[in-house]
């Protein structure tokens, strides 16, 4: 598999500000890229045929005319138009008119086809970096028909979501069979993820497609039968998550650095309390919560400095696993009473979009830390009134830190070839560690990729609405999106630790651990993975 590119897409910011506009067709389709040769042919070419016309219409203005030109003083701008607003209008001093945009404001004109015109940047560079990925470019290079064979992959993903995205369901049709054939489960790490998108992309044609007709969703080749299909759903689910937490160094480095975090808030106190939202994803051991009470009787027992020792600790569950979070706090208090720690294990079901502040108990003398991993961009909606009452709520309980634990990449973007560009850069970056880590035919390594990381991936390239709950962004935006709810940014600089325990755990080689603006950022060959950030009220 590939090496990614060292420099990250940075089209995120670009494409969130096209919010609004009516670009239901990617711009992939409107660039004669050598690269992409299907995106002309058979019927999305008619799909896309305006809107071609459009980008190039976009090129030329951004070559004449430049946004601070276009948003100058109205007395500078328009020339030339008449009293009733239906003669045309120009620049002063310039010999040219655009008389096809007498209906618009000309700097609202302007500044519109700009930001299609980087939208449209944002999908090519993000289809380029997808081509370079799978041709499987290496120091000592590859053979010229695996590079073929890697490109040509790419562009009949492509290809097929574009006709997914026109709803072209005869030409999508013809597209998923050949990706079917080719994008298999036990073949290379691009293979196996292009085999994820296939079924996400099968279950969105689907979701629109007519009963009655020839196009179905596509089924997982009959090589996934050398595991164990015989058991649940969940229970595969569930293995899998817990083989993902065992394997990838994802969730324990978000546990790590947010029990460094806790503990620094935590210092010197003797009654704490933690509110975990999801309580650390339902791993039935509660990993984290064991490791932060060692750490709590290492650092009171054994620092010293006159500081009040921790003798009483809180821990409130929220979420609707009542059995489970039951069974992970008798086995939390029973393993913090044999080292000498009070625990106080509560339970609050309920989801995050109806959690009152009222539903959590909090004492006048204890000291509150709100820990959420990988829980919060499930209630990122379109209207941003979910989340914002998530932290609204959350701001009133006043605690002393709220630790933020979110996958950092934009699958959350208003157009669905954006997410979809941007999703298969980030979890082929997944795949290709795993591919660093395991064997071609492990089973461990096919439970991993087919049932946790593949629900993901077909959840955001199949499923709109509600029913779309990965909705990950990049730190930035959660930047953007805490300081509006009234937080602070509280900087971490825990970076020689994380490096250092990237060292003790053995991760494989190739993870990466970066600080950015305060934030800590895991990353596999600098493509971002996991970001971890702190605030305060």
């Amino acid at each position: 598999m590939a090496p990614f590119l060292q420099n990250e897409f940075q089209s995120s910011d670009r494409v969130e500000e096209v919010i609004g506009l009516d670009l239901t067709l990617s711009a992939i389709a409107f660039y004669s890229n050598p690269f992409l040769p299907l995106m002309a042919a058979n019927n999305v070419a008619d799909c896309t045929r305006h809107f071609l016309q459009e980008a190039r219409d976009t090129k030329r203005l951004k070559r004449t005319v430049s946004i601070p030109e276009s948003i100058g003083s109205s007395a500078t701008v328009y020339n030339g138009g008449n009293s009733d607003g239906s003669g045309g209008m120009g620049r002063t001093g310039s010999n040219g008119s655009f008389t096809s945009l007498s209906r618009f404001h000309f700097r609202d004109h302007i500044l519109t086809y700009s930001k299609r015109y980087l939208a449209a940047e944002a999908v090519e560079e993000a289809a380029a970096e997808a081509v370079r990925m799978a041709a499987g470019y290496e120091e000592n290079g590859v053979e010229e028909d695996k590079t073929a064979y890697g490109m040509r992959l790419v562009q009949l993903l492509i290809a097929c979501a574009e006709a997914v995205a026109c709803r072209d369901k005869s030409h999508a049709s013809v597209l998923l069979s050949e990706l079917h054939a080719n994008a298999l489960v036990f073949g290379t790490s691009f293979q196996r993820v292009a085999s994820c998108f296939v079924q996400g992309l099968a279950d969105r044609l689907n979701s629109v497609q007519p009963l009655g007709t020839a196009v179905g969703r596509v089924q997982l080749p009959p090589v996934m039968n050398i595991m164990d299909i015989n058991v649940s759903d969940y229970d595969k689910k569930q293995e899998a998550f817990r083989l993902v937490y065992e394997n990838c160094p994802h969730i324990k480095f978000g546990h790590f650095v947010a029990n460094l975090a806790i503990l620094e808030a935590f210092e010197g106190e003797s009654f704490v309390h933690v509110v975990d939202l999801g309580m650390t994803l339902g791993l039935p051991e509660g990993h984290q919560w064991r490791h932060l009470i060692q750490s709590l009787v290492i650092t009171t027992r054994g620092g010293g400095n006159g500081k009040k020792p921790c003798t009483r600790l809180r821990i409130t569950a929220v979420g609707l696993c009542v059995d489970r979070f039951n069974a992970i706090g008798k086995e939390l208090k029973t393993y913090a009473k044999s080292i000498g720690i009070n625990l106080e294990f509560a339970i609050v079901e309920s989801s995050l979009e109806n959690l009152k502040p009222q539903d959590i108990k909090v004492y006048d003398e204890e000291v509150l830390v709100v820990n959420s991993i990988l829980q919060l961009h499930c209630v990122v909606k379109e209207s941003r009134g979910a989340l914002n009452s998530v932290l609204q709520m959350i701001h009133e309980l006043s605690p002393k830190l709220l630790v933020l634990v979110e996958q950092d990449s934009s699958h959350n973007g208003p157009f669905f070839l954006g997410r979809f560009m941007e999703a298969l850069h980030y979890y082929s970056a997944i795949f290709d560690s795993l591919d660093a880590m395991f064997p071609k035919y492990d089973t461990k390594r096919a439970k991993m990729e087919q049932f946790y990381f593949a629900e993901e991936i077909k959840n955001i390239v199949s499923c709109e609405g509600p029913d779309r709950v990965e909705r990950h962004e990049r730190v930035d935006q959660w930047r953007r999106r805490m300081s509006r709810a009234g937080f602070q940014a509280s900087p971490l600089r825990l970076l020689t630790q994380a490096k250092q325990w990237l060292g003790n755990n053995k991760v494989i080689e190739g993870y990466t651990v970066v600080e950015d603006k305060g934030c800590l950022v895991l990353g596999w060959k600098s493509k971002p993975i996991v970001a971890v950030s702190c605030w305060k009220c």
